[in-house]
């Protein structure tokens, strides 16, 4: 840690300042045992995106550019290199204590992991008959002395290398790779147990270790050591300008050729034999020292998010939080018909992201709507969103899409999604040169009294199935024209690319986000100047901008009330005397991923709401498509305050954000255990869902 407080945190630190909060709810004893396990998968997941992208671009920086241009908070790509070596090294050895802890206390609940080593005769029987009849098909041995296609190898996958001998001639060796097929097949396997007895897990690695023989006896082999290695690749993508091809075709070349990317790390099993390792690093072509990382027998804890769940065991998890219905939307009555009478807040995962799905195929079967926009930056696997989309132009509606394909990870099922929508007669736009699309908008069009009347819905996260069940995030449905008007606006600066609208209400990236957010800061100094009320509540996912982190020091100078809550980046440090003094900073990391994006300015008490898609990052306020929209509903700003004053409130999972101690739980002066994220669902159900507000 350092020595004297830093005015700012580099944003590479940072963000490992935050997978250590998720590390810590996996040591936390207070964490449902089975939810620990998850969270370690968490960690090793988010690690694997960090190395993917943030420390492949400082390698690439340092290799191709000017590392002098590297000026995010002024610190040296070689230099917070070596600080995310250091401090991941240290994590490391604290993430290995955690799984062994954790390990021992589900052997006291009768659960054990056990290897290849052992499992009883009985077990093993069961073993080879399941990797006969599931495994082995998805096996596809690669000799290595024969290998020379190494992009062929997918960096999110783990490899066994495996040493064959002969114990007829012990000196003759050869060497295989073996790709552990978690792709297809769950990487944890339940032996069979009865009602009372202990549960044996054997994880597919061991499997695969068991029946090696099954594999190359044939071949004379005999003896077997295997050990895990796993590649972890620049994630980058090498966008083409060939203007003869679509931005489609150049997008699915650009996947290809991110299999080519270079190797940021290397990690393989500390019990390799040495010759074994060093003909390793030379078949693939590893040239860096510090790319190789030595771990344990295991690698890719990302697969224990998805931990088998044994029904006998649900008391070693969170419990189930039923998504709450909003009252609003009775049955047998039309969505639209409600949304123009009043604003809607929907909040997920408290409440259903059925109502979006609801809203969705009531459009698409109204007569009276004539047109569906929407956009898209990621989309479930099965999705019932595009679905809906595709059953509206199968009933005639005029239906436009927006599919960002540059959504990191999600390029090529959007890809997908965009073929499929084309196929079935949807306007897809899939390209704004220079820019991302990252805001989440939903317009629908509809004939009322032969006059166009819109309805819209504007969210801070995107409308997802399944991440409305993980991530916390809201929805504004509206009818208000001022802001339907905008929201129109947007779609048509999709489609005319190069005309940049003047809009009303919502605030647009690349257009004025960060401006007006600098003019909302700067009333609040000036308020404060003139002894006026002066505060702001500001949640966000990162809070990186040096602009405006300028500008909230200097509102902190001026005697303005700032509070932070900051899930992930915070480069901002509150509370250094004669600087951020009057700035408190926390960071929530609970079972829900905190997402939304709302912020409050008092503004000499006629209070101000906003949420949006913007975090406060150069990249989301000059360098994509983003919209905040401000919330004129008094009702629904009463809830969006409340949200807030409960997480303020936080004790249990509120961590204080500081240069010095920067994941020290917060304390407050509340006796009880006061979680939010269940006192937000409490509010919500007895209260909001209620209509008791």
């Amino acid at each position: 840690m350092p020595n004297k407080i830093q005015s700012n945190i580099n944003r590479e630190i940072s963000w490992i300042y935050f997978n250590e909060r998720v590390m810590q709810e996996a040591k936390d004893p207070a964490t449902p045992l089975i939810e620990r396990l998850i969270f370690l998968g968490i960690y090793s997941n988010n690690q694997d995106e960090f190395f993917r992208v943030r420390v492949a671009t400082l390698n690439r920086i340092l290799k191709f550019g000017d590392a002098t241009q590297y000026h995010e908070l002024f610190v040296k790509p070689a230099h917070t290199l070596r600080e995310i070596d250091k401090k991941i090294t240290h994590l490391q050895k604290e993430f290995t204590k955690i799984y062994k802890d954790i390990q021992h206390e589900l052997a006291n609940e009768k659960i054990f992991f056990i290897n290849e080593t052992q499992l009883t005769p009985k077990q093993g029987t069961i073993v080879k008959k399941y990797f006969s009849e599931h495994v082995r098909q998805h096996l596809f041995p690669i000799m290595l002395d024969h290998f020379y296609n190494f992009a062929s190898l997918r960096d999110k996958s783990i490899y066994l290398a495996v040493d064959l001998k002969q114990s007829s001639d012990p000196a003759k060796e050869d060497y295989a790779l073996i790709e552990i097929p978690t792709y297809s097949l769950s990487r944890f396997l339940i032996l069979p147990f009865n009602e009372d007895e202990p549960i044996n897990i054997i994880l597919l690695d061991d499997i695969i270790r068991y029946c090696l023989s099954d594999i190359f006896s044939i071949f004379g082999y005999d003896i077997f050591e295997a050990y895990t290695i796993k590649f972890t690749r620049d994630a980058e993508l090498d966008i083409d300008n060939d203007v003869s091809k679509s931005f489609m075709e150049i997008m699915s070349a650009s996947i290809k050729q991110r299999k080519h990317g270079a190797t940021v790390r290397f990690i393989y099993d500390e019990r390799i034999p040495q010759h074994l390792l060093d003909k390793l690093v030379k078949k693939f072509n590893i040239k860096k020292k510090d790319t190789l990382k030595k771990g344990g027998q295991y690698h890719n804890f990302k697969d224990f998010m998805n931990f088998p769940i044994i029904p006998r065991f649900k008391h070693l998890l969170y419990d189930e939080l039923t998504p709450l219905e909003c009252k609003m939307f009775a049955r047998n009555k039309s969505m639209l018909d409600v949304i123009k009478k009043s604003d809607i807040l929907l909040n997920y995962p408290y409440q259903s992201f059925q109502h979006i799905i609801d809203l969705l195929r009531e459009a698409s079967i109204d007569p009276a709507v004539k047109a569906i926009k929407m956009t898209i930056y990621r989309a479930a696997k099965d999705s019932r969103v595009i679905n809906a989309l595709i059953n509206a132009v199968r009933n005639g509606k005029d239906v436009t899409v927006y599919i960002e394909l540059q959504a990191r990870f999600d390029e090529q099922a959007n890809i997908y999604w965009a073929e499929r929508l084309q196929d079935e007669g949807a306007k897809v736009i899939q390209n704004i040169p220079g820019y991302k699309v990252h805001c989440k908008l939903i317009l629908i069009r509809r004939k009322e009294n032969n006059e166009n009347v819109y309805y819209a819905a504007i969210g801070t996260g995107n409308p997802n199935e399944i991440t409305t069940k993980i991530y916390s995030d809201v929805h504004l449905l509206t009818a208000n024209k001022h802001i339907t008007s905008d929201v129109n606006k947007v779609f048509h600066l999709f489609e005319a690319k190069y005309n940049r609208p003047d809009f009303e209400s919502l605030i647009v990236s690349p257009f004025n986000t960060r401006d007006f957010f600098m003019t909302m800061i700067e009333n609040e100094i000036n308020n404060a100047k003139e002894g006026k009320p002066a505060w702001m509540t500001i949640k966000l996912n990162n809070l990186v901008d040096d602009a405006i982190i300028k500008k909230l020091y200097e509102a902190s100078q001026a005697n303005v009330k700032i509070k932070l809550i900051i899930r992930a980046i915070c480069v901002l440090v509150p509370g250094i005397p004669g600087l951020s003094e009057n700035i408190e900073a926390i960071s929530i990391v609970d079972k829900y991923l905190e997402h939304s994006r709302i912020m409050v300015f008092c503004n000499n008490n006629d209070e101000k709401y906003y949420i949006g898609s913007a975090d406060w990052m150069q990249r989301n306020l000059d360098h994509r498509i983003e919209v905040t929209t401000p919330v004129y509903d008094k009702r629904i700003q009463k809830v969006l305050k409340e949200i807030l004053n409960i997480q303020l409130k936080d004790n249990v999972k509120a961590r204080q954000i500081s240069a010095v101690n920067p994941n020290s739980y917060k304390t407050t002066e509340i006796k009880e255990r006061y979680r939010s994220q269940i006192e937000i669902y409490n509010y919500l159900k007895h209260k909001y869902c209620n209509n008791k507000i």
